[in-house]
């Protein structure tokens, strides 16, 4: 029943994330005995790296740090204008994330429930959790909660055994970190973990989670609110105590958000499939049309406080503070967009299918002059 389960809820992953490749490098080692190889070896130099799937990007402090396929990592030190590849990454799995909070300090994860860690900017990074690892963590978890009679901690249980017994095959999705020592990973499955001390053990968020069914998690982050995730059909989880509790925002829309963005006191803006854009507080939400219905796969908080979204198409569409209005960048980037940033300059960085492009300050100026 479980292998029948696991394998439609692969296909649905597949399916509403395919352009990013989620599951390229698990499908290309159909033999299983691939995978723990991946966890151990080193990316390797690849001198068409800047041209690879790039699956995000972001800021240590002036420089840029981007990651994707086959564990590269990419750094730039003058503001996306150029690139090169790190010294030291331990793995060869996708990483799909990346954040930062310091000029040195900062974390990646990826496939088979990889999460590294650097302190030097992205030069070199350790490996400090994998997919076996946070199965046991959740395992541990699920029946430390059945011993004191947890809700639906036998279900947690059921799961988590699934999960040590299908090995290190689940993808984290999204990281975030408020500080150097309290940090929050999420991914497929449901899978969400915890950390108070700057990666070195970690701890499960499952049994705090109202997610029922393990619907995949794309995205955390944070809003004035607190912390914000965001995943499969319509869930947008709040935690407004640091992630000891979570708290669903019910919503109208049942399709995919691949992320959300913090509005300040204008609530909250979910972006996913086929261009469904919501803005809301939780309790009243209203649709923002846009002009296709094209996925979105990033979004941004700029500088000046208004807001980018990008979609697979290769499209940036800019709107105002509130978010209640996109219009379309005057750009020609490639399909597959992945990632935003901003840069030191006001430039733009953008990670995608076929590597990283630079926007440049101008085109967001002329914008904002409409």
């Amino acid at each position: 029943m479980r292998s029948s389960l696991s394998g439609r809820r692969s296909l649905r992953l597949a399916a509403t994330f395919s352009f990013l490749a989620l599951l390229a490098p698990a499908a290309s080692a159909a033999d299983s005995r691939a995978v723990p190889d991946l966890l151990v070896q080193p990316a390797q130099s690849n001198a068409r790296a800047v041209h690879s799937l790039q699956l995000s990007v972001g800021r240590a402090g002036k420089r840029l740090v981007s990651v994707g396929e086959r564990g590269l990592v990419l750094l730039s030190d003058d503001d996306g204008r150029s690139w090169r590849q790190a010294k030291a990454v331990p793995v060869s799995v996708a990483l799909t994330a990346v954040h930062f909070v310091s000029d040195k300090l900062g974390w990646a994860v990826g496939h088979s429930g990889v999460v590294l860690g650097s302190t030097d900017g992205g030069e070199t990074w350790q490996r400090q959790l994998d997919g076996r690892q946070a199965a046991q963590i959740v395992a541990d978890n699920a029946r430390a909660q059945l011993a004191t009679g947890g809700d639906a901690a036998a279900r947690q249980l059921r799961e988590a055994e699934g999960l040590l017994k299908d090995g290190p095959d689940k993808p984290f999705l999204g990281v975030f970190f408020a500080d150097a020592q309290h940090g929050w990973i999420v991914g497929a499955y449901g899978l969400a973990l915890a950390t108070a001390d700057g990666g070195k053990s970690w701890q499960s968020l499952m049994t705090r989670i109202p997610n029922p069914g393990g619907k995949h998690l794309y995205a955390v982050g944070q809003d004035s609110g607190g912390l914000l995730i965001a995943g499969e059909q319509g869930v947008l989880f709040r935690s407004t105590d640091g992630g000891a509790s979570f708290q669903r925002l019910q919503t109208p829309y049942a399709g995919t958000f691949f992320g959300a963005l913090g509005l300040g006191g204008q609530g909250v803006l979910a972006y996913g499939l086929r261009g469904n854009v919501w803005r809301g507080d939780g309790a009243s939400w209203a649709q923002v049309e846009l002009a296709q219905p094209v996925t979105l796969t990033a979004g941004l908080k700029l500088a000046d406080g208004t807001v980018l979204l990008a979609d697979e198409s290769g499209r940036l569409l800019h709107g105002d503070a509130a978010a209640s209005r996109f219009t379309s960048l005057a750009t020609s980037l490639p399909t597959g967009l992945t990632g935003l940033v901003q840069t030191a300059d006001g430039a733009l960085v953008v990670s995608g299918t076929r590597g990283l492009s630079r926007v440049e300050p101008a085109i967001l100026t002329a914008e904002a002059k409409k």
